[in-house]
């Protein structure tokens, strides 16, 4: 048989082994029109299993029959007499079928991607990589297709499979641009919809494996894990929207987010087990929010992952909105009816780590091309997951693509950054011998560091009015300094010291509160040396840690008061606000991705007074400038007592320059009734009770809800005081009256 074949083609026996094993590395040296070897004219090579005949036609002159030259479907036609190169059709017709079809062949066309790309992508300085990478719809010479672009650089070949190749990675071999490890194909006929996975061989005699596209745009409903090309055809209509938010002085504003896992925030109880889509989460989470007056909500990762329990945190499609919910387009439609309601959008996004799933990006070329080899540089042990390689140009154009795409494609407002405190420290959660220092001998990642630099300095660039959000644990300096002074650069950080001591101080029983004072007193040493964000998020009330109601000591009365407390205090600090969803109607279980929200509770008063009260709170922070405006400068806030711990009260002044917008904000934390407290006042006449969360509308016992003149006694060092009743476990705010 070998004898034969030789007879009919000027291949030689180790390329017809390669084409036919699969392992040919170089397919567009062999496929397609190329000049003969020997003697004159053209040859059509075509590889097409499965097919009776194949019948090679020029746009001009006479079709010819191709020869099948091996029985795996090797097809050659010669054309003795051409001079030129031509274009041509390919005329199959396939066992079982009556009928050839007309087909293009993709090994006709040449290479799509643009000089611009290559430079970037070679420099490292790539910043919207998704534009030309991955797979793109196209049309060439009047010819429809999809554009694939991958980098692989270490593969020795690498095809596109998918149903319309039968998933035979013989069928379409990329061509290798060999400076820059990237490969590409257009193939003719796919379109949008169509699933795809790329085909890796890391050499000859290695078993060729399947990997998702790093840059595919959609993705199957897991668990299954092909990419599926896509073509938006969605148009916006936010344009008032991105341009106020250009305009909008964030760190001044009032900036209340409402967090939320979209599989569990709300199911169908008719079928709990289905998730609604983007479109039903449109229509019911939108009006919701809207009415609680919340300005942002905070969607946890949508870019796709495999796990429901990881809640999106375990990453394999930086680019492609989870399908789970609908298409891409699904979700633009979403985030474009926020902002026609007045709502920005802000997305978790995750370029910690990522998940070791074998379809993803773990070695993804067969080599630890994304991540670290050294497991001491590039795997997280707690989580069972790969780190990525910020050193690497490729890897950086990967990561500060994805996040431009979330801004540009998706026209987030913000972007909260996971786990950044990982990504600051080498010997982050490592014990001694499990990590390895940098090249000064320290424990910093410096190729991390400047890649948050960079995302930062990029993403303020190329869109304007964006804010990035970081979820940073530790006490390392100037997360939000800006990066030409030496910091991070984000526009806000996430308070988790706050959270913990205020939860910590909260849960304890009123009794015992008097001594861990300084928990609640703490936090105003630092308050203004970040811009920050005071959080009650998801990792708060899951993996046996209690809702925030549940966690509150003494009954359910007190619970809830309790409760009630804690959100009036948080809205009261310095700081922007964060909340999960659930908490604002006060749910007693913790959460759960697995189930709906206990939406039931909210038939009973208590329930709704809560959610009332959330309510009046974002209408305080938005109405009362004092709430808002200077919460990144310490001229916006002033002790009145923080010393009265034996009676576990604390009384604060929320302030603007304008003395008229100051707030007198007084918490007590016993469920002790507390008559004829005397407190210092900034000014004297009439003070309107503006809040108070003991109201009768919230639930409470409505103590201390009448306006009080003020006496023109000094007290606390304030010009002036008051002699108010204070109610039990609440917080009240006083403002001086103005006619």
């Amino acid at each position: 048989m070998r004898k034969a074949v030789m007879k009919s083609t000027e291949l030689n026996i180790e390329e017809l082994e390669a084409i036919s094993n699969g392992s040919s590395s170089n397919p567009f040296s062999i496929f397609g029109l190329h000049p003969k070897r020997s003697g004159k004219g053209y040859v059509v090579r075509t590889f097409q299993p499965e097919a009776k005949s194949v019948v090679v036609i020029p746009t001009r002159g006479k079709s010819v029959e191709a020869v099948k030259v091996t029985p795996e479907g090797l097809f050659e036609a010669s054309f003795p007499s051409r001079t030129k190169r031509f274009e041509y059709t390919l005329d199959v017709l396939y066992a079982r079928k009556r009928k050839a079809v007309t087909i293009e062949d993709p090994y006709r066309f040449g290479s799509l991607i643009e000089d611009l790309d290559i430079h970037l992508w070679a420099e490292g300085t790539h910043t919207q990589a998704w534009k030309f990478m991955g797979s793109h719809p196209k049309t060439v010479g009047g010819v429809e297709g999809t554009h694939f672009v991958v980098w692989a650089p270490n593969a020795h070949r690498v095809s596109v499979v998918g149903d319309f190749n039968q998933w035979d990675g013989r069928r379409h071999g990329m061509r290798l641009l060999y400076d820059i490890g990237v490969w590409e194909l257009f193939i003719p006929g796919v379109t949008s919809g169509t699933t795809y996975k790329y085909e890796l061989q890391s050499s000859p005699f290695d078993a060729p494996f399947l990997k998702t596209d790093p840059y595919g745009q959609y993705a199957e409903v897991r668990p299954n894990t092909a990419s599926a090309v896509w073509k938006s055809e969605f148009e916006w209509e936010d344009k008032v929207w991105i341009q106020a938010r250009q305009d909008t002085p964030h760190h001044e504003s009032p900036i209340s987010i409402y967090e939320v896992h979209l599989g569990s925030w709300q199911r169908d109880p008719s079928d709990p087990d289905r998730l609604l889509s983007y479109q039903e989460v449109t229509d019911r989470l939108i009006p919701y929010v809207k009415e609680l007056g919340f300005t942002h909500i905070e969607l946890m990762p949508l870019t796709e992952y495999p796990y429901d329990p990881s809640w999106g945190y375990q990453v394999t499609g930086f680019f492609a909105p989870t399908s789970r919910y609908g298409s891409p387009d699904d979700l633009k439609h979403f985030v474009n009816e926020c902002h026609k309601a007045g709502i920005g959008v802000i997305l978790d996004w995750v370029p910690a780590h990522f998940t070791k799933d074998d379809h993803g990006l773990r070695r993804f070329d067969g080599t630890a091309l994304y991540e670290h080899e050294d497991p001491r540089l590039g795997e997280h042990k707690d989580w069972g997951t790969a780190i990525f390689n910020y050193g690497r140009s490729e890897v950086l154009n990967f990561l500060l693509s994805s996040a431009n795409y979330w801004i540009q494609e998706f026209h987030m407002d913000g972007l909260r950054v996971d786990a950044v405190a990982s990504m600051l420290y080498l010997d982050y959660s490592r014990e001694e011998g499990e990590w390895i220092p940098n090249k000064h001998g320290g424990r910093e990642n410096l190729e991390a560091i400047s890649f948050l630099q960079r995302f930062n300095t990029i993403l303020h660039e190329q869109t304007p009015g964006v804010c990035t959000f970081a979820e940073e644990s530790t006490s390392w300096q100037g997360v939000t300094r800006p990066v030409h002074y030496g910091g991070l650069g984000f526009d806000f950080k996430w308070n988790m010291g706050w959270m913990n001591d205020t939860l910590s101080y909260m849960e304890r029983d009123a009794v015992y509160r008097k001594f861990h004072h300084n928990d609640l007193t703490f936090s105003l040493i630092y308050a203004f040396s970040e811009q920050f964000v005071l959080p009650f998020s998801h990792d708060e009330v899951v993996h046996g840690k209690q809702s925030l109601a549940a966690k509150m000591p003494g009954d359910d009365w007190q619970q809830l008061a309790n409760l009630r407390l804690l959100l009036s205090y948080q809205f009261g600090h310095p700081g922007k606000k964060l909340l999960f969803m659930g908490q604002e109607f006060g749910q007693w279980d913790e959460w759960s991705e697995a189930r709906s929200l206990d939406w039931h509770l909210t038939q009973w008063d208590r329930h709704q007074g809560i959610q009332q009260m959330v309510k009046d709170l974002n209408k305080l922070l938005q109405d009362e400038p004092a709430l808002h405006k200077m919460d990144h400068h310490w001229e916006g806030f002033e002790w009145v007592d923080f010393q009265d711990h034996d009676r576990s009260l604390l009384t604060f002044l929320r302030k603007t320059h304008d003395p008229a917008d100051s707030l007198l904000c007084v918490c007590n934390f016993t469920p002790t009734v507390v008559e004829n407290y005397t407190v210092g006042a900034p000014q004297g006449g009439a003070y309107d009770v503006l809040f108070n969360s003991d109201s009768s509308f919230y639930g409470g016992s409505n103590v201390g809800t009448t306006s009080q003149d003020a006496s023109p006694m000094p007290w606390q060092g304030q010009p002036c005081s008051l002699s108010l009743t204070l109610p039990p476990l609440a917080m009240m705010i006083l403002k001086p009256f103005s006619s």
